[in-house]
């Protein structure tokens, strides 16, 4: 296993819990992962194809729900709305869950032509890698930093390639682009729902996540940008844009900047390959901005295939 962000991780989970012997190796962990930058809540967004992300979703949507049973997962279903400049309708993946409703004409804020509501997992990743690297070592799965530089290089029967954006230079798929988001954690003035505007304004939006005693404020989606140093513009207009939406945000204490890449690609790639000596390789990346969403759903179905060729 190559990879230990959100999907990495969650993959080694389950080989590793359906009695396989899993080794991950990664460049880095924690805040070396893009997972870190992530509101994160459930939802396919930025990825594709439409149809095997939709099946993906629904597991993911199902274990995310189960995990907020455990206080040790970070994860919690959380309310909230989403608003847009132009007439839209809900997202075709909604009717996944059960509450999602359109907003009132008295419910739409000024400016905005629409809107709508519902619940969804929201995910606190500090707290949720954490969770996933503790369940992969239970497992009895081990993890290694080191650089990969050749996938051929790692020694396994199988491999399995979840490195995110880092497969444009690895495989090498030049299809990979990053999408870079920029956030600022916050105290949180006693927020409870999440808010999310996809009005665009240039690679600029406004998201509001609440996470108990912090907030993360975005954000950006600059297509083909790799600085991950937090510019003090963009966090400054970050903050002023949610207060906007939210006035008990004025004035909140700044606790943390992140800087993400999101690992973008027309559609995630999920597939099989092989390897000198007839080893298998497994391609899962791409996931764009839906890594949390999609990852039990690929992580599944890459776990049934490796079961089935034994």
């Amino acid at each position: 296993m190559v990879g230990a962000g959100v999907v990495g991780l969650t993959t080694a989970i389950s080989l590793a819990e359906a009695g396989l012997a899993v080794r991950v190796v990664t460049a880095g962990l924690g805040s070396g992962t893009t997972s870190m930058a992530a509101g994160a809540v459930w939802g396919p967004v930025r990825c594709g194809p439409p149809d095997r992300t939709y099946a993906w979703s629904a597991t993911g949507l199902a274990v995310l729900s189960a995990l907020a049973a455990d206080p040790a997962a970070g994860v919690r279903p959380v309310s909230g709305r989403v608003v847009a400049a132009s007439p839209a309708s809900p997202e075709e993946w909604l009717n996944l869950v059960p509450d999602t409703r359109l907003l009132t004409p008295a419910e739409v804020p000024p400016g905005r032509a629409c809107g709508w509501r519902y619940t969804a997992p929201v995910v606190t990743m500090p707290v949720y890698l954490e969770y996933l690297r503790a369940r992969f070592a239970g497992a009895g799965g081990t993890i290694k930093v080191s650089p990969v530089t050749s996938l051929a290089a790692i020694d396994a029967p199988v491999v399995v390639n979840c490195t995110g954006i880092g497969a444009r230079d690895l495989v090498p798929d030049p299809a990979m682009y990053p999408v870079r988001g920029q956030v600022v954690v916050v105290e949180n003035p006693g927020i409870e729902e999440f808010h999310i505007d996809h009005t665009m304004q240039g690679c600029h939006y406004v998201y509001i996540f609440p996470h108990k005693k912090v907030a993360l404020l975005g954000g950006t989606a600059e297509e083909g940008a790799w600085d991950l140093t937090p510019k003090t513009d963009i966090a400054e207009r970050i903050v002023a844009d949610c207060a906007l939406v939210e006035p008990r945000l004025r004035g909140a204490r700044v606790v943390d900047h992140r800087v993400g890449l999101r690992p973008c690609r027309d559609e995630v790639r999920l597939e099989s390959g092989t390897l000198p000596g007839g080893r298998v390789l497994w391609h899962n990346y791409g996931h764009g901005g839906a890594g949390v969403t999609l990852s039990w759903g690929c992580a599944a179905e890459i776990t049934e295939s490796v079961l089935a060729a034994r």
